[in-house]
């Protein structure tokens, strides 16, 4: 062997030996807790939960008004002008268009100018401390400017004002409705509806910043204990809650990830999009003034070039944007992943060829292999294929945040090799302001949440009744409960509810109990596991956890949305199937499958047969029993939304309205 092979070799094993010896990183460590038996864990940099990352900072009103001092000049709030709408007609149904242009911004002391007028103007309209106030819109930054007053009101915007109107008479405490679109004085029918029916006052959003503008009134600041936002729950397990959010418990949150998220600045551009309402968008809103970045506000619909509601040769909010930050919930991610899929699927020839040996390579790196593509194959790699993919979201995303429920791995590496962005997956709920554990950056692991954040101490204590113990080997498991500064005061007027799920031990440290299940690794880090309320016994004794099931199974390439459901009357478990259509009809024309519509493909025996042999494949690499595996199956061709009702705005299942909804189909799989 030449001296130029050993000089190669050497090196290289070195670094092996150098990897193998290299101790596992300690990401959580055991706390001492007081109140139940459990196993308890905080973040390895805090001894103690964090309340703030702030000197002399202890609400988020002193949090905002410090920024706009400090970053008066820099552009704050962003939303592209509306150049042109315009319906286009597709199989017989319309569908709306945006053309929309650039963003146009306003700078942090303009913000805090209009939340002063707009704060004045609620007070010169009659609104008293300690009223609340609801706001019904989409995200915009109108809602954000909302968000820092403490008076209330009904803030919405068109649309929600029409929803108003109609359930008008139900709503006897209403005094004052502010639109946040101009358009609706133009509809005079719309506003002798509200006004003339219920008494309510109407003003546009304008018109009250003027109004405070022209008779400002000295503010009354609020106290850390004060509650800052009552949020309502999605509803995804039964009757939305309202839960209450004092601004420590949610100042809590934002300096935790302040300390987990590296590199946050005054060069990040943050694309907001998300539903305002969801505990995720209003935490990671309220972190990007707080570092001097920008905030572009766009939707669901307008997200990308090929959105459903942007015209076609226009661009998506992410192209023009070109943000560095985003915020999702896993359902998106997957859609993504799914989209660039179908793509290339669909390309063939030699983009695919290249496409899948350039993610192989990538992935053989991710997965620690010192022979996958690293240093100038990853550049190439990058440049000749990736890039194109990264372009969908702008091509300068760094780092995503995702909660709402656990990513799935194949999702998590595909997001980061085709997006070349880090995802921080979090764990948290509204009860906790979203705060409870958080992925580190340099964590390359999937399918786990990460440790505590600063903020919280997460502990498991037993649920015997499920067989999780916190004696369990390798890894103790058990029902999830956090505690710390993070954690709220409980719900609005629903003692019964917050003394279920709230408990204060005697060190005086507020507990929240999840009803979620979840292991420890061994260097502090969570996985969800299971849910309570998603676990069935069957027939025959056994358990099913239906939640595991149908994250199993969502994976499969003809699956739009799952729903499995079980009967404890029976052995065996059955499926509502959302359908992907493009998948399935690219599959019946492989086969020759004659249909008359999309529908039509969805009841073929062929296709239930098709997508039950999927399931199995799929059952079998999640190592699933037999009798977790839906035996019957619907298949549906229409998409589950928030406007039906049957998902919420973070597009997770509202199952009991599903059951509902399908009662009769499910009924039929049973028969």
């Amino acid at each position: 062997m030449g001296p130029y092979y050993v000089g190669a070799i050497i090196p290289l094993l070195l670094t092996l030996l150098v990897r193998s010896t290299k101790k596992e990183k300690k990401r959580g460590l055991p706390a001492d807790v007081g109140g139940d038996n459990g196993y308890a864990i905080r973040n390895y940099r805090f001894t103690s939960p964090i309340e703030s990352a702030w000197d002399g900072i202890t609400t988020l009103a002193e949090l905002f008004e410090q920024s706009c001092q400090k970053y008066s000049n820099r552009r704050l709030l962003g939303t592209r002008k509306l150049i042109a709408r315009s319906v286009e007609i597709s199989g017989g149904k319309s569908f709306e268009k945006l053309h929309l242009g650039e963003y146009e911004w306003i700078s942090y002391g303009q913000a805090f100018e209009s939340v002063c007028h707009f704060s004045s103007g609620l007070v010169q309209l009659g609104h008293q401390r300690g009223e609340r106030a609801a706001i019904f819109a989409d995200t915009r930054e109108e809602w954000f400017i909302a968000l820092q007053t403490e008076v209330t009101t009904v803030i919405c915007g068109h649309k929600e004002l029409k929803k108003i109107a109609n359930v008008s008479g139900q709503l006897d405490t209403v005094k004052r409705i502010i639109c946040m679109d101009d358009e609706f004085q133009s509809d005079a029918s719309l506003v002798s509806l509200v006004s003339g029916s219920s008494g309510w006052t109407v003003n546009s959003f304008l018109d009250v910043e003027k109004l405070g503008r022209e008779n400002p009134v000295d503010p009354e600041l609020p106290l850390s204990a004060d509650i800052a936002v009552i949020m309502y729950t999605s509803g995804s397990t039964g009757m939305p809650k309202g839960v209450m959010m004092t601004h420590g418990n949610i100042l809590a949150t934002l300096s935790a990830v302040m300390t987990i998220v590296p590199g946050l600045g005054q060069d990040d551009v943050y694309l907001a999009y998300l539903p305002l309402a969801h505990i995720l968008e209003l935490a990671a809103e309220n972190i990007m003034p707080a570092i001097g970045s920008s905030i572009g506000y766009g939707s669901p619909l307008t997200l990308t070039d090929t959105s459903n509601k942007i015209k076609k040769g226009t661009k998506g909010d992410a192209s023009v944007l070109m943000p560095t930050l985003l915020a999702a919930v896993p359902a998106i991610l997957d859609r993504v992943r799914d989209g660039v899929r179908k793509k290339i699927d669909a390309t063939g020839g030699l983009p695919k060829t290249l496409f899948d040996l350039a993610y192989s390579r990538r992935l053989s790196a991710i997965n620690g292999s010192w022979f996958g593509a690293w240093g100038l194959e990853r550049f190439l790699w990058d440049l000749l294929v990736f890039r194109k993919v990264r372009a969908i979201l702008g091509g300068r995303i760094r780092f995503i945040l995702s909660g709402g429920a656990p990513l799935s791995a194949d999702t998590q590496r595909f997001i980061n090799i085709c997006l070349g962005a880090a995802i921080g997956q979090g764990y948290g709920l509204t009860e906790t302001c979203a705060g409870g554990t958080f992925s580190e950056y340099d964590d390359p692991s999937v399918g786990r949440v990460g440790a505590p954040l600063p903020c919280s101490v997460v502990k498991l204590i037993d649920w015997p009744e499920g067989g999780y113990l916190i004696s369990d080997t390798p890894k103790p498991r058990g029902e999830i409960v956090i505690g710390g500064p993070n954690v709220t005061l409980g719900y609005f007027k629903n003692d019964e509810k917050t003394t279920e799920v709230y408990k204060v031990d005697e060190r005086g440290t507020r507990w929240f109990y999840t009803g979620d299940i979840g292991q420890f690794h061994a260097d502090g880090c969570l996985e969800i596991i299971d849910r309570k309320k998603d676990i069935v016994k069957l027939q025959h004794g056994e358990y099913v956890s239906l939640g595991k099931v149908e994250t199993a199974l969502i994976v499969c390439p003809y699956v739009e949305n799952i729903m499995v459901h079980a009967d404890s009357l029976y052995n065996y478990c059955v499926a509502l199937v959302v359908a992907s259509q493009h998948a399935l009809e690219a599959w019946a024309s492989k086969q020759g499958i004659q249909y008359s519509d999309f529908t039509d493909l969805c009841q073929k025996e062929e296709t239930l047969k098709e997508i039950s042999n999927s399931f199995l494949k799929e059952a079998k690499a999640a190592k699933l029993e037999k009798f977790e595996v839906p035996a019957k199956i619907k298949v549906l061709s229409e998409a589950w939304t928030p406007e039906s009702g049957l998902v919420t705005a973070a597009l997770k299942l509202k199952r009991e309205v599903i059951r509902k909804t399908f009662s009769e189909d499910l009924s039929k799989l049973y028969s």
